[in-house]
């Protein structure tokens, strides 16, 4: 795993490699050709030797190529160039995609099967390709200004003019704790969309792009006719051959346990694979903040799965000192997400490290592709709700003002309440918001405000639901969004960028291309069988792990961040967020701000996660967005 810089008709220094260097902290490599800058650090997992050094020259010296990522199926591709008569000089799968564009050209993405962003440049032609894997696991950012083009892993080592902010994608980070699409905070820097490739054309210097995509595929209503049993044999089956193809590497490979049934499945797969071997795993100890946050325990349920699996298990203490880590971490995120989950994957990518692992596999990706979030089950009630009269369904909707969410439970019922104002169409994005959107536009200053007011407060998500009209099963459309907005803008965000904060790369079976694939096909109600979530994954699960393991409680992978609000960061929060300093942001309007804050104090509100998010804002201008703010 790596990190990649460029620029097309734009100078940039070598030091930009700085900025990044957590990334790849085994080597460094720089381009230059013409207008032309390519730049990388290196993360050694496949030949970790000096031949496999980026930026990557063919053998012709004509083609030059930067990549971040692992290729799993790599070998395959390999035997097939070499049949053809392609030699190659090392064992790196940065070559095998190489050598593969060379015979190829850009349908050589659709055969990767792994988790890349790279840029391949043709010194002769003058032309790039620049490409972001299939679902989104690895980060690209770009900015196409004045005619220069920049690109990066991380946001952070691009270079912006202007201090516009995007308004949309910082209401999102408000609304949603992350952004979908396309924005971030910054008007000039937008995020490659998942399976998204870019040619770039350098005419007598003027730069040019053009964008696609790699592969179509995705929901299309149709279904798997064969029996549960069948079914449940070829999930199996295609799980052993994501694992098994993601322990390639050329360096010790560790695993999450979080105690949970994703993470477990995937360990005890490992298990099979491998029954001699030690498999070191890690988790964290969120014991002390479970209960009041909303979730059960983990630590219990890894030790049982260890001990079950025979594996060793490295306990990972989740305190952190987060008044003093809060603006580290948003600038490793490079984007202002609200929710404390980075910091476990922190804590154990930084454990992991010290130990010697500089790869480690976790279950990112289950509960999206298979149906596994207390969301899903409510889609079970929605069939009886659109049959009510909406101005009953206003009336109860109503109710949820009166509601205190003084508890988890109570917590829930007020957001669902909430949903129940919303029409049939858009409830299935509501179920994504921390705050609704009149209160969103409220924050803001009246300019800001006017320009929300022009917006479609859903409109990346419905242009997913437009990507697969053939799909009506409102599970499959919901799934289709987590892995098209949540998966890859909130999870795989942090995943990469705090595994990567540590050096450490961060692999995720359950985006194996044909596991997804399969996944399409499955009848929904595998996914979802009465209110059992995850059900067909279960059923695999049965041949590998406890029962009380499989069908345990959901749980969460947070921190306590409605203490952290109220107590912890309560100085942050009252020096940050008081009048003198919004006034400096020019973003948010004191007053309603401060009134979030006080109704949050005195439980008439649940804004925990909503402060969390302006704070966030707060640090990413400060230290992102230069002469903004003082």
């Amino acid at each position: 795993m790596c990190g990649i810089v460029g620029a097309f008709n734009k100078r940039i220094d070598r030091k930009v490699l700085d900025l990044i260097q957590h990334r790849g902290p085994d080597d460094t490599g720089w381009f230059e050709h013409k207008n032309v800058t390519l730049g990388h650090v290196r993360l050694s997992i496949q030949d970790v030797s000096e031949m496999a050094h980026q930026p990557f020259l063919s053998k012709d010296g004509n083609t030059v190529m930067v990549f971040n990522g692992e290729i799993y199926n790599h070998w395959e591709i390999r035997k097939g160039l070499e049949e053809k008569g392609v030699t190659f000089k090392s064992t790196s799968d940065t070559e095998t995609v190489l050598e593969g564009y060379l015979m190829y050209g850009t349908q050589i993405f659709e055969m990767l099967n792994g988790i890349f962003a790279l840029c391949i440049y043709d010194l002769i032609t003058e032309k790039a390709v620049l490409v972001r894997d299939r679902f989104g696991v690895k980060p690209l950012y770009y900015s196409f200004v004045n005619n220069e083009f920049q690109f990066s892993s991380e946001l952070k080592a691009l270079e912006f003019d202007s201090n516009e902010l995007d308004y949309e994608s910082i209401a999102n980070y408000i609304k949603f704790l992350w952004s979908p699409g396309k924005g971030t905070p910054s008007k000039e820097i937008k995020k490659m969309l998942p399976g998204e490739y870019c040619t770039i054309s350098n005419n007598n210097g003027v730069i040019s792009t053009e964008s696609k995509f790699i592969s179509t595929k995705t929901f299309d209503g149709t279904r798997y006719l064969a029996t549960e049993d069948e079914l449940v044999d070829s999930l199996d089956a295609l799980l052993v051959q994501a694992v098994q193809r993601q322990l390639l590497s050329d360096v010790p490979v560790g695993f999450f346990l979080s105690g949970g049934l994703d993470s477990s499945l995937l360990v005890a797969i490992a298990r099979k694979l491998r029954p001699e071997e030690d498999i070191q795993c890690f988790t964290i100890d969120t014991t002390t903040f479970a209960k009041s946050e909303g979730f059960s325990n983990d630590l219990d349920y890894a030790r049982i799965v260890a001990d079950h699996l025979d594996v060793k298990l490295e306990v990972v203490s989740s305190d952190v000192d987060i008044a003093k880590d809060f603006d580290s971490m948003i600038w490793h995120l490079d984007e202002p997400q609200a929710d404390p989950a980075p910091l476990n994957v922190l804590n154990i990518s930084k454990r992991a490290a010290e130990m010697g692992f500089k790869v480690l596999i976790g279950g990112a990706g289950g509960d999206d592709v298979f149906s596994g979030y207390r969301r899903h089950q409510m889609l079970k009630y929605e069939a009886k709700i659109s049959k009510i009269p909406q101005f009953i369904l206003n009336t109860a909707g109503g109710f949820a003002s009166l509601l205190k969410p003084s508890t988890p439970n109570k917590r829930r019922v007020k957001k669902l309440l909430g949903t129940l104002r919303k029409s049939k169409k858009d409830r299935l994005f509501t179920y994504f918001d921390w705050l609704d959107w009149r209160t969103v536009k409220s924050l803001f200053k009246a300019d800001a405000k006017k320009k929300l007011d022009t917006l479609d407060e859903y409109s990346f998500f419905r242009s997913k639901i437009n990507e697969i009209p053939k799909e009506h099963n409102s599970l499959n459309q919901m799934l289709h969004l987590e892995m098209s907005t949540f998966l890859v803008d909130h999870n795989f965000n942090y995943t990469d960028k705090m595994g990567m904060a540590a050096g450490v790369e961060i692999r995720v079976p359950f985006l194996d291309n044909d596991l997804v694939d399969f996944s399409y096909k499955i009848p929904p109600e595998l996914k979802l069988k009465n209110k059992v979530t995850k059900y067909i994954l279960k059923k695999v699960a049965e041949r590998y792990l406890p029962m009380e393991v499989i069908y345990r409680s959901k749980a969460g992978f947070g921190a306590p961040v409605r203490k952290w609000i109220t107590e912890d960061l309560s100085e942050l929060v009252e020096s940050r967020l008081s009048r003198e300093n919004i006034e400096k942001f020019n973003i948010f309007d004191y007053a309603q701000v401060n009134a979030l804050v006080e109704s949050n104090k005195k439980g008439d509100i649940d804004a925990s996660y909503s402060i969390w998010a302006i704070l966030a804002i707060d640090s990413w201008v400060r230290q992102f967005s230069k002469g903004r703010i003082n």
